[in-house]
């Protein structure tokens, strides 16, 4: 269901292979929203806002979500944002490498964007905690209607599927990930049939379809509608996804999904339990569960933690994807990526990042307990990452696109408004426990920034005291040292410059390779970099070679491999041949220009816990040689 199913499905003209991709994109992507008619209505009614179990109320509350899922995911994501992809790849990080290339003529502006897309970033991560806590919570806490006393397990029940789904993750998802998509197919037609059991009962709940109700509710309630908002949002949670999971699927079967299935199943599931709240108002304990007939409640509990499992592992795979392309972009330390697939690139597992979701989903199930106390923390993240990726679309659109800004720009301003009200909305909810989100996304923008900037400072500092590479090898002509046979390559971020490992290596052994290649990685703005434009290679004489390597922020740095593409007669890169020199700087802080103490003992503890080269370039272990360096901050 990765990419290479993405492609193989677009090559194709058989009517299976669309299906099959509608029903792929169905499991992967829409986990998360498609489980929201769990707790959505729950929260509305039975969360404190206050909303009157009426005829009014629940119709003029359909409303808001009905046009809500219209506005925000049919016209927003799936006819703009969408449209947005970075050579096919979606997500916040992808969207960031766009805007920041299509303001790359205003450097105040690029760095704000950069900044809103840092933001959208830790939020998201905050979003990966919640959705599995919240969505399997409301799943078990169905049991609880179909056996009395047993509302104690609940907990214990769900820390233990939860815990299970990340102690599964090492192992990949490719196995079961087959099921994903008929399981959720299932789902959907439940929900609809559901939905339309409950409609049945009471068809004038379809009246909601007209946005009056909405309007009216607001009039009617002044005080309470925005505040509600903070609850309706729970119908949109997932929108992002939708973006971010772009590059498994493309945009084609993503969006077919949704307007054959996802949404209609989605409103004939709201009104079916809006429904039954104008007909018994004691069902808002839980409208989800008890929209059912008492037959069907047990097999309903198990369907929902399917789906609610689901939803959970597309959002920590997207965590993993995420982390990614941060570490790519310079944005998060290296870190250990296992790939557990030999035949899809994009299903990866990373430890540090799987660990970090599972101690915070934790902490999130035993401090909170409930579906509808997490309620209270849910929203802030999903509406401050949509904010902060209507704001980067916005510059895509009218800098990189430029599209006439008399069409553009009142539709640009809808999206920033709706998610802007949307945002304020749940801005009071940080006092009443969403602060998690916030705390956590704080946290992780500090540490984002503080390795960006101290790792510009770093080589800043090496440049201060780097010798320039013609005055190097002029010296080497004068005064040639003893060369030894094969090849040295000495990674470097400077290309101009002399790399320290090489200054260390002369100065102690007294030897040069008859070969010396100084290697420098770039990561471009882009998911993929082909092969024809993988390298560049210039020859300084003397036997030194500056080669440049271009990785987009998806592709995998083999450095070995890529090496490999490099034919010039005068190199040779035979594994045999060859040895890598890397350089290991030490961090110490210092009263030095540059960024406050804290910080720099914070870039200092990040670099020594980094993944070094050896492991993130697949370099080969008896063929490295690492020389260390200390460096004032």
């Amino acid at each position: 269901m990765g990419q290479a199913s993405s492609q193989a499905a677009s090559t194709g003209h058989s009517v299976a292979k669309p299906i099959g991709m509608l029903v792929a994109a169905v499991g992967v992507v829409y986990g998360d929203i498609g489980t929201s008619p769990l707790y959505t209505l729950k929260e509305v009614f039975s969360g404190g806002y206050g909303v009157p179990v009426n005829h009014d109320g629940v119709l003029g509350i359909l409303a808001l979500i009905f046009w809500s899922l219209i506005w925000v995911v049919s016209i927003k994501y799936m006819m703009f944002v969408l449209r947005a992809d970075n050579q096919g790849e979606g997500g916040i990080m992808a969207l960031t490498a766009l805007a920041r290339r299509a303001a790359a003529g205003y450097p105040k502006l690029r760095s704000l964007l950069v900044v809103c897309g840092l933001i959208g970033a830790a939020l998201f991560y905050g979003d990966s905690m919640i959705t599995p806590a919240i969505s399997v919570l409301s799943a078990i806490e169905g049991l609880g209607l179909a056996f009395d006393g047993i509302d104690h397990w609940v907990v214990p029940l769900s820390l233990v599927v939860l815990v299970a789904l990340f102690l599964i993750q090492r192992h990949g998802t490719a196995r079961i990930g087959i099921l994903f998509g008929p399981i959720m197919v299932t789902w959907f037609l439940v929900l609809g049939a559901l939905g339309v059991y409950g409609i049945l009962q009471h068809p004038e709940v379809l009246h909601a379809m007209n946005p009056i109700w909405g309007v009216r509710f607001f009039i009617v309630h002044p005080g309470m509608g925005v505040a509600i908002l903070g609850a309706v949002v729970l119908a949109l949670t997932g929108a992002e996804a939708l973006y971010a999971d772009m590059g498994h699927f493309g945009r084609k079967p993503i969006a077919r999904a949704w307007f054959i299935l996802v949404l209609p199943a989605l409103v004939l599931n709201y009104f079916g339990q809006g429904a039954l709240l104008l007909g018994d108002p004691e069902a808002a304990r839980n409208p989800f569960y008890l929209l059912a007939p008492s037959w069907a409640l047990i097999p309903l509990v198990g369907l929902s933690t399917l789906a609610t499992v689901i939803a959970s592992q597309a959002v920590i795979s997207g965590a993993f994807s995420l982390t990614r392309q941060a570490i790519q972009l310079g944005y998060i330390p290296r870190m250990h990526i296992q790939h557990t697939s030999s035949a899809e690139q994009g299903q990866i597992y990373i430890g540090a990042v799987n660990w970090s979701l599972m101690v915070g989903v934790v902490l999130l199930v035993l401090g909170f307990e409930s579906s509808g106390a997490l309620a209270s923390a849910y929203g802030v993240a999903v509406t401050g990452t949509m904010l902060m990726t209507s704001i980067l679309v916005s510059a895509v659109i009218l800098l990189l696109w430029k599209w006439p800004p008399v069409l553009a720009v009142p539709i640009l301003l809808g999206f920033v408004l709706v998610d802007g009200v949307y945002f304020a909305a749940n801005v009071p909810k940080i006092v009443q426990g969403g602060a998690f989100p916030v705390i956590a996304g704080i946290a992780l923008f500090v540490l984002m920034t503080t390795w960006k900037r101290g790792k510009q400072l770093l080589v800043d500092r090496l440049d201060e005291g780097g010798l320039p590479l013609p005055i190097f090898i002029s010296s080497i002509a004068v005064q040639p040292p003893h060369r030894v046979q094969g090849t040295a390559v000495f990674l470097t971020a400077r290309p101009d410059a002399v790399p320290h490992a090489l200054l260390h290596n002369l100065l102690h052994n007294q030897v040069l390779h008859e070969q010396v290649v100084l290697l420098t990685v770039v990561y471009e703005d882009i998911p993929r970099v082909p092969p024809t434009r993988r390298f560049e290679v210039d020859s300084y004489g003397e036997g030194f070679f500056r080669v440049i390597l271009h990785f987009g922020f998806v592709d995998e740095p083999d450095v070995p491999q890529a090496l490999k593409l490099c034919h010039l007669d005068d190199l040779d890169f035979s594994p045999m041949r060859t040895t890598y020199f890397l350089s290991r700087e030490t961090v110490i802080a210092s009263k030095l220009e540059g960024m406050a103490r804290w910080r720099e003992a914070l870039f200092a503890f990040m670099l020594q816990n980094a993944n070094g080269n050896l492991r993130f370039f697949n370099l080969p272990l008896n063929r490295v040689i690492e020389l260390g360096t200390q460096v004032e901050m």
